[in-house]
């Protein structure tokens, strides 16, 4: 193939992400963002040692294995890839993409390892309890739009009043917004000459409690004409932001939301990068945080706080995490009776070994079993773990995740959990007791490749289990582990994302009995 020729050809599968290798006669190619079955025309942007790389031009005929999307912005929004496919067949392209990367990853372990296949998403639709839209327009000065990025570009907004992976709380407080700033002749900030007011629209919707929070992200910047980075008047963005708090209220007053409107707030944000942040939060109405249930726990959520953005699989995630971890609190209840929260663990239990003859909690000695959860976020993985353990220590880089955790763990009653602020490769350095076993969530970069020997070689903890959002480096990571003597039990993946091209993994690996006895 020649760079700058187009092609046509029939997409024989696709490789995590979205990577469509296209056949086109006797050579392939990789196209993004193709599906299996499909016959695409793609443009050669790049070849490189024999490998062609393009972008798809339009899609000739469609898969057999398509039955249509149920959202009209499929194709042209950025966010959903296999929408077209049967929530069944997704399952089978993502199920097969990880264990085809993880086979070859386990290539050269010797010990049979088992895989348990995909558990999909209670919810295919309707699933997310966050979404950050984006203020623009479709065209080059066209009118304001609210939405998702077009595929493909960073500037075209696509207004996704149809969107399917949100509930309709989300589509109505989209089309208010844009109304209510359309009919203002609001302007958007303009990303490459930073010159605009609106920025993003933040929505969160717990799927346990139905309490919704909405942030509108604005620069400081005057809201209509005004030079450039001129700031703009107190009394209007006043005047403006007081509007967008009636508009929602009277939404919520009229009976249009399913969910209970808790907290508006209005977020500054003079950023030149194009994220969500806060420079400065002003709290219109109610409070900027929501409560969401998870598995029997309570979780206080703020504006930018990590939580898993679909909570259905997210217990299915945590379940599964949960079993990989082994010793629920009733098989802990049945060695020995005695709370979690109580330390009292060596003396109780050393009491029911005598009367029922029973080995205490994988520990003989009557130590307590204490569990490591790195990268730990707002606390949510090692506070459902705690049930687990006799211990939970949580380790996250980001002091407000911390603090979140900590606030959490105390509503939800658990004295057992403990977490330190900092990063993961120098917090190692400092802990000084060994670990029964680990939890690892890290960001989608995998274990930063310092902190990997130090997990691996010196803690050594029996038993790790591994949840990766992304399985390229989830498979990266364990042909590394390997290396120290760990060999994979069992693997799943849960359907996090549906529709799109993401999926969580849950691996379970195990030290080896010799390299334990090497300790």
């Amino acid at each position: 193939m020649k760079k700058g020729q187009v092609y046509t050809g029939i997409v024989e599968r696709v490789e995590f992400p979205n990577k469509g290798i296209v056949r086109a006669g006797e050579e392939t190619c990789v196209v993004k963002n193709s599906l299996p079955g499909q016959k695409v025309s793609f443009l050669v942007n790049k070849v490189r040692h024999g490998k062609a790389e393009a972008r798809l031009l339009e899609v000739v005929e469609s898969s057999p294995l398509e039955t249509g999307s149920p959202c009209s912005h499929f194709g042209l929004c950025g966010g959903c890839t296999y929408l077209s496919l049967p929530y069944e067949e997704q399952l089978r392209v993502k199920e097969r993409q990880v264990k085809e990367l993880l086979e070859r990853a386990l290539g050269a372990q010797k010990e049979p390892w088992h895989w348990e296949g995909i558990k999909g998403s209670p919810r295919p639709y309707a699933y997310r309890n966050k979404m950050e839209f984006s203020f623009g327009d479709e065209v080059k000065d066209g009118p304001l739009s609210l939405g998702m990025h077009k595929r493909g570009s960073m500037y075209d907004v696509v207004h996704v009043k149809d969107c399917r992976i949100v509930d309709e709380d989300y589509r109505r407080i989209l089309e208010a917004v844009l109304a209510y700033f359309q009919v203002r002749g609001i302007g958007f900030y303009h990303k490459m000459r930073h010159e605009g007011f609106l920025r993003h629209l933040l929505v969160r919707k717990a799927a346990g409690t139905g309490e919704i929070l909405v942030a509108l992200v604005t620069s400081s910047q005057a809201p209509v004409g005004g030079a450039f980075g001129q700031q703009g008047d107190a009394v209007e963005i006043r005047t403006l932001t007081e509007g967008f708090r009636a508009c929602l209220l009277k939404m919520q007053d009229h009976g249009e939301l399913s969910g209970v409107l808790v907290g508006i707030l209005h977020i500054t944000n003079d950023s030149l990068a194009d994220v969500v942040q806060s420079d400065r939060t002003e709290i219109l109405y109610g409070r900027d945080y929501i409560y969401e249930e998870l598995l029997g726990l309570r979780f206080k959520i703020s504006t930018f706080s990590f939580f898993q953005t679909n909570t259905y699989s997210a217990e299915v995630l945590y379940e599964t995490a949960r079993e990989y971890v082994g010793k629920t609190e009733e098989e802990r209840e049945e060695i020995c009776p005695v709370s979690i929260r109580s330390h009292d663990v060596e003396e109780d239990c050393g009491k029911a070994e005598q009367e029922e003859g029973t080995k205490v909690a994988d520990n003989s000695a009557g130590r307590e079993r204490l569990l490591y959860d790195l990268y730990s976020g707002t606390g949510t993985i090692a506070q459902l773990m705690a049930a687990a353990a006799d211990r939970v220590i949580g380790v996250e880089i980001v002091e407000e995740a911390v603090e979140a955790a900590r606030e959490n763990a105390a509503l939800n009653g658990l004295d057992n959990c403990e977490f330190i602020a900092g990063d993961v490769l120098k917090v190692l350095d400092e802990l000084t007791e060994k670990p029964d076993l680990i939890v690892l969530d890290p960001p989608r970069d995998g274990i930063h490749p310092k902190a990997l020997p130090k997990i691996a070689a010196r803690i050594r903890a029996k038993k790790i289990v591994y949840i990766s959002c992304k399985p390229t480096s989830l498979a990266r990571d364990l042909i590394e582990l390997q290396k120290y003597g760990y060999q994979v039990g069992r693997v799943c993946c849960v359907d996090m994302f549906p529709g799109t091209v993401h999926v969580e993994t849950v691996c379970e690996l195990i030290l080896k009995e010799d390299q334990q006895n090497d300790q």
